[in-house]
C-alpha cells in the first residue's frame, strides 16, 4: 500500500472507530512502524482533518450539528484529589477536553484529555499509576485550567458549582 492509500485507509478507520486508537494498532494494521503512524498523522492533521492525539490514542472529531457549549475553569487541588476531582466533572455531565498550565518557560502547555465518563477517568487513573508519569498540573503547585464542554450550558454551572463545593475552584 502506498502512503497516500494509508493516509486514507487512516482516515476511514478513524471515522469508524468508538474509541481512541492507539498509534500502536494502527502501526500493527497497516504494517509499519509507529513512527510512520505518527508522520502521518501529523500531515493529516496539517492538512486540516480534525484528529486529536490524546493519551489513549487518535480521535476523529466528528462536525458538530450543534454548537455546544464551552467554559474554562481555574482550578488547584493536590494529585490525590485529582481522581475526584474529574469524577464530579463527569458526573455533571461535562467532557473535560483538556488540561492547561503555565509554565515559566514554555508558556502554555496543554494536555488534551477528552474524558466524559467514569470509565475515561478510571482509565486514565490507571494510566498514570501504570506509567508513573506526573501530572502536569504538579509543575504549578496544583493550579491549572480546564476546558470544560456540554450539551447544555446548566450542566457547566452544575460542574463549577461542584468544583466550588469540594474547594477546588479558583474563583
Amino acid at each position: 500500500m502506498d502512503t497516500q492509500a494509508r493516509r486514507q485507509e487512516i482516515l476511514a478507520y478513524l471515522r469508524a472507530a468508538e474509541r481512541p486508537v492507539p498509534g500502536r494498532a494502527l502501526a500493527e494494521r497497516f504494517g509499519v512502524s509507529r513512527q510512520i503512524i505518527v508522520q502521518d498523522i501529523s500531515v493529516l492533521r496539517a492538512a486540516g482533518h480534525p484528529i486529536m492525539a490524546t493519551a489513549r490514542g487518535y480521535v476523529w472529531l466528528p462536525a458538530r450539528e450543534h454548537a455546544r457549549a464551552r467554559m474554562v475553569v481555574a482550578v488547584r487541588h493536590t494529585p490525590e484529589q485529582t481522581q475526584d476531582e474529574l469524577e464530579r466533572l463527569v458526573d455533571a455531565g461535562v467532557t473535560v477536553i483538556d488540561v492547561i498550565v503555565e509554565h515559566p518557560i514554555y508558556g502554555e502547555v496543554r494536555g488534551q484529555l477528552m474524558h466524559s465518563s467514569r470509565a475515561d477517568v478510571y482509565a486514565f487513573m490507571e494510566q498514570l499509576r501504570e506509567t508513573g508519569a506526573h501530572l502536569l498540573s504538579e509543575l504549578t503547585e496544583g493550579v491549572h485550567l480546564h476546558t470544560l464542554e456540554a450539551d447544555d450550558p446548566a450542566r457547566l454551572e452544575a460542574a463549577r458549582l461542584a468544583l466550588r463545593e469540594a474547594g477546588y475552584l479558583i474563583e
